[in-house]
């Protein structure tokens, strides 16, 4: 059985061979060819061929195609800050959006053509040509609020939701309509699915009211764009209390991919009897815990996770969020390890 056999029956909520395996590979890849961060985002042979040797020598199941957080919002002009060690970011002292005057700024732009953007559709091109009849590719799109928040600043767009939500709201039409184009664009290049980044559908940033207000009917519109194009929607948050019951309602995801519980479920156990038959969960291993902890206490959670997760199908071993760049790549084969081994699925 190939990974995309393998990932296939899992979306279906059947159980394959074992249980299929992602720690998100993005960014730690570039150390198989020895480069640094900035040479990593605006290099795309060497990005694409990165994560292609990293994919085979971990052996992961999937490929996404995460960069970073600033991709769509340095189309329209956001200045955007590259270091060796560090991923891509806005300037935060030399925001885009300075004003609410300035959301004019924000018009519906071809991402076919814009620097960025179209850089992120031939990655897809690549490594779907490279690896996309063994193992599912995964077009990664920020969400609206998302791109609106990397030109504008996080305080400053809560605060215009109030202030100016007319001005702000055009904008995020006009983005939603770009991100369509995006999302189509990365289809065609050969994504079977695209995960939409929705940042601000959990407990810690927004209310579900106001995230449903502002941005649910936005996302919707994006997941059947997706949906019409024949490719699959899956969800990325790794926020705390994501959302999950508002954002299923909005764009029946297949998939999510998840660092923390919904704020309606305390345990694995409860997620899956509440969720388990609506989506499929991508997780739930925390990144960051990986810096400090032991082989044995990865290889617990693993078998944890698995145990609580995986009856049935429905779930894929994985990160809540991107595989620490500073880790070498021995936890992510311990964790695929117990997926090829404490992970199978009994005949």
């Amino acid at each position: 059985m190939n990974s995309i056999e393998r990932v296939t029956m899992a979306l279906n909520h059947q159980e394959p061979d074992r249980v299929p395996v992602y720690p998100l590979i993005n960014s730690v890849s570039m150390q198989t060819l020895g480069i640094d961060y900035e040479e990593w985002s605006k290099d795309v042979d060497k990005c694409a061929e990165s994560i292609i040797r990293a994919t085979d020598e971990i052996g992961v199941d999937a490929i996404c195609t995460l960069i970073d957080l600033s991709v769509e919002a340095a189309d329209w002009g956001q200045k955007v800050v590259y270091s060796p060690k560090n991923a891509a970011h806005p300037d935060m002292d030399d925001r885009l959006l300075k004003s609410e005057e300035d959301y004019d700024k924000v018009e519906i732009i071809n991402p076919r053509e814009t620097p960025r953007m179209s850089e992120h559709i031939e990655l897809a091109k690549k490594l779907y040509e490279a690896r996309g009849q063994e193992k599912p590719i995964i077009g990664f799109v920020f969400g609206p609020l998302g791109v609106l928040s990397m030109m504008r600043g996080q305080e400053q767009m809560f605060y215009d939701m109030i202030k100016c939500p007319d001005k702000m709201n055009q904008a995020l039409h006009n983005i939603t309509e770009t991100l369509k184009e995006f999302a189509i664009a990365l289809i065609e290049s050969g994504c079977h699915a695209i995960m939409f980044d929705t940042l601000y559908s959990s407990k810690t940033i927004l209310s579900p009211k106001m995230w449903d207000k502002v941005e649910g009917p936005l996302v919707e519109e994006l997941a059947q764009t997706v949906r019409d194009h024949g490719a699959m929607v899956m969800v990325h948050n790794c926020g705390e209390g994501l959302y999950m019951k508002e954002q299923i309602k909005r764009m029946q995801p297949v998939a999510f991919s998840l660092d923390h519980f919904p704020p309606d479920c305390k345990t694995m156990e409860e997620m899956k009897e509440k969720y388990g038959d609506q989506t499929t969960f991508i997780g739930m291993i925390e990144p960051g815990w990986l810096l400090a902890a032991t082989e044995d206490q990865v290889r617990e959670e693993c078998r944890n996770q698995i145990d609580g997760l995986a009856k049935g199908g429905g779930f894929i071993l994985a990160t809540g969020c991107e595989y620490p760049s500073a880790l070498n790549f021995d936890m992510a084969k311990l964790i695929v390890e117990e997926a090829q081994n404490y992970g199978k699925y009994q005949k």
